[in-house]
């Protein structure tokens, strides 16, 4: 199959294709972590080239639950109609098979309730990092390692507990300080990838 990964620097799901024998090309305004078959550019350029498969990670900067108290301010701007305009734009694209994945967060109410959701732990990473996947003529993803995940510890082995009594999640308590964060969070878990390979392709 000829597919495209949209919005995707980091070249984990491209290359997970590319194993299996299909034609996996990834775009993304930055440059592809891992060389291979990407288009550095705006995915419109390239959309209507004739896919098969699109699996498109649309930024959730805007759209995320997890930035909520932000979200009047990206109302006020238009940054989050925007967001929402290009995550739409995606999923009306004319491509027989679709999968666009994003955080828990608007897009539940401004396209659809999602699919399915993921966890990192159920495709054998320690980590919880609820995921939509909204799915267009593709199955929904099953799991293929579940693991125990490890949330963050305080220096006596407790759980580190928020004031709601939730545990901390590594991946969305990253330290904001860190100059890669934004990045680092947006990463595509190899297990997820390969599930997708595997089951999709």
């Amino acid at each position: 199959m000829k597919i495209l990964i949209a919005c995707e620097f980091s070249g984990i799901i491209r290359e997970a294709f590319r194993k299996k024998g299909h034609d996996a090309w990834s775009c993304d305004l930055l440059p592809s972590d891992i060389y291979g078959k990407h288009y550095q550019g705006d995915v419109f350029d390239v959309i209507g080239n004739g896919w098969d498969m699109m699996i498109a990670h649309p930024p959730c900067t805007d759209l995320s639950a997890s930035g909520a108290r932000w979200w009047k301010e990206k109302r006020a701007t238009g940054r989050q109609q925007k967001s929402i305009e290009f995550f739409l734009k995606l999923a009306g694209a004319n491509i027989q098979k679709i999968a666009i994945e994003n955080p828990v967060g608007i897009m539940s109410k401004q396209y659809r309730k999602p699919d399915q959701y993921i966890q990192p732990y159920e495709y054998g990473h320690p980590e919880t990092k609820k995921t939509c996947l909204w799915l267009h003529r593709l199955s929904k993803l099953k799991p293929t390692n579940i693991v125990e995940p490890d949330y963050m510890r305080n220096q006596d082995g407790s759980f580190k507990l928020d004031k709601k009594g939730k545990r901390y999640s590594r991946t969305h308590f990253m330290s904001g300080r860190n100059p890669n964060r934004s990045k680092l969070r947006s990463l595509t878990f190899q297990g997820w990838a390969d599930a997708m390979a595997e089951q999709w392709g």
